[in-house]
């Protein structure tokens, strides 16, 4: 882990985490914002970062979080307090071996002003975004873009070139473009500049990489792989999908290394369902019983027999059963697609409704839904333990099985605690195991390919060579680490 406004930190004993704060960051100041000027550029101190954390963790003075609870919520906490200006000291009522991660990572603990959210009530309104990050949010047009002007008070430099002080740019803006087409026919004219995943805005076709390519060939593309979004979630409460059987059918009836190798163009990864395992965290497939092995493994007359011992033999027209699969707009419906006519070879009739991403989201909490497609993939073990905790209808529903659920699931509610009570590394690694072994077992989703999405640019863009992210779920400081060649650009005829 690497600092950023925690500038270094100990652990003195298995409760106590004593965080120093980074001296000489200041609050962006924008002349024309009411709420910057509240706060007029004052510097971040370990006040900031008690209030931040006793808000977002039901401490001290607050007895419910503002949002929704996430992991640094769960933690067993005693006390969180300032011992001066810049170090906060935070304890814990039992050891937790993890903590660190969600105290520094947990994408919830930006740091904000307690000024700002006693004088408004909250921090809702985009108008009162006050942070000290290397830009701010001047201009908010819903639909349409969102604009960020540099901080000129930004207390980063750049890591290649230690010398130059960020941002290098001093705006951005980002521009709303539901369409994937749209987006790329932007990139080609250079009405953009970048496509990146910190406006979740990549390219999901590999059609449209291969013709972007073909007829622009200096625009630099970058895959990268995140999550499966090539993976099925079934409503595991109603027939026919409360059968293991099926869910094992269903699964055999893709052949997931043909499709990788060709309709993926040998992008996409399939050779262990379990793509994103941590090490150590999962059971390599290699080393998976032979039997289980099988169900996930191309076999047709497997999955039809599978079938009729389930109670679904084929119709006079050949039809099992049928089944409506909701897929959601932002993902590549082309492999769904693809999975469709591999499960109508085996007698299933499945019919897709493509719909966006509001109503997907809905149906999934409220479990409205027979098949869920666009899904990602159960992720490693240490993240799913962390959604079963959540009492978030739609996020336990990635689990395949938010309550009430057709499967008992008393050994994953166990293996999440051992998890997180686990005194070692090694007693963590076989908590994760065993919750991991036992979504496989059951078999809660349908897996597809590990496909990568894509980030491109144009040539004049500087200083980038296909970064994800600079930490966990820190997307934006990326871009504030670019620059643009404006003499490339014009020679370019842009």
């Amino acid at each position: 882990m690497t600092g950023n406004l925690a500038e270094s930190w100990e652990t003195p004993d298995p409760l106590t985490y004593i965080f120093h704060i980074r001296q000489g960051v200041h609050y962006a100041l924008d002349p024309d914002s009411e709420a910057s000027r509240l706060v007029n550029g004052r510097e971040l101190t370990a006040d900031d970062v008690v209030y931040t954390y006793q808000r977002h963790t039901a401490q001290g003075d607050f007895t419910e979080p503002p949002v929704q609870a996430g992991p640094t919520f769960n933690l067993p906490w005693e006390s969180i307090e300032a011992t001066d200006e810049y170090t906060v000291v935070m304890k814990l009522k039992e050891p937790y071996l993890d903590a660190l991660q969600p105290i520094l990572g947990e994408n919830q603990n930006w740091i904000l002003p307690r000024d700002v959210i006693e004088h408004y009530g909250n921090y809702e309104d985009w108008k009162n975004v006050v942070g000290t990050g290397p830009f701010m949010l001047t201009d908010y047009a819903e639909g349409v873009s969102k604009t960020f002007t540099k901080n000129p008070d930004y207390w980063g430099y750049d890591e290649k070139y230690p010398e130059n002080r960020l941002p290098y740019v001093d705006e951005i803006r980002a521009l709303l473009m539901a369409e994937e087409a749209t987006r790329i026919s932007a990139l080609r004219t250079g009405k953009v500049d970048i496509i990146q995943h910190a406006g979740i805005a990549d390219i999901v076709s590999i059609d449209t990489v291969k013709s972007l390519q073909k007829t622009n060939p200096k625009i630099a593309v970058y895959p990268h792989y995140f999550r499966s979004t090539a993976s099925f979630t079934l409503n595991i409460r109603n027939a026919p999908f409360d059968d293991i059987r099926v869910r094992h059918a269903l699964q055999m009836a893709l052949d997931l290394e043909t499709t990788s190798d060709t309709y993926f163009g040998g992008f996409a990864r399939s050779e262990d369902p379990r793509w994103n395992g941590l090490l150590g965290h999962h059971t390599p497939f290699e080393e998976w019983p032979a039997e289980l092995k099988g169900y996930y493994t191309y076999d047709p007359e497997g999955a039809e027999k599978l079938l009729d011992e389930a109670g679904y033999p084929r119709g006079a027209d050949g039809v099992r059963f049928t089944a409506e699969l909701l897929h959601r707009d932002a993902y590549d419906l082309g492999y769904t697609e693809i999975a469709v006519g591999y499960w109508a070879d085996i007698g299933v009739d499945v019919t897709t409704s493509v719909i966006d991403t509001g109503t997907w989201v809905a149906t999934k909490a409220d479990t409205t839904y027979e098949m869920s497609g666009g899904d990602m993939a159960q992720p490693n073990a240490v993240w799913a333990m962390q959604v079963h905790r959540d009492s978030n209808p739609f996020i336990r529903e990635y689990l395949a099985c938010s309550d009430p659920c057709a499967i008992d699931t008393s050994v994953m509610d166990a293996a999440s605690d051992a998890f997180y009570a686990a005194a070692t590394l090694e007693e963590q690694e076989e908590a994760a195991k065993a919750y991991n072994m036992f979504a496989i077992e059951q078999h809660m989703q349908i897996w597809g390919p590990l496909a990568p999405q894509f980030q491109a640019n144009n040539p004049w863009v500087k200083g980038y060579n296909g970064e994800f992210s600079l930490g966990d779920l820190t997307y934006h400081p990326i871009l504030a680490r670019l620059w643009i060649d404006q003499d490339l650009k014009r020679e370019m005829g842009f």
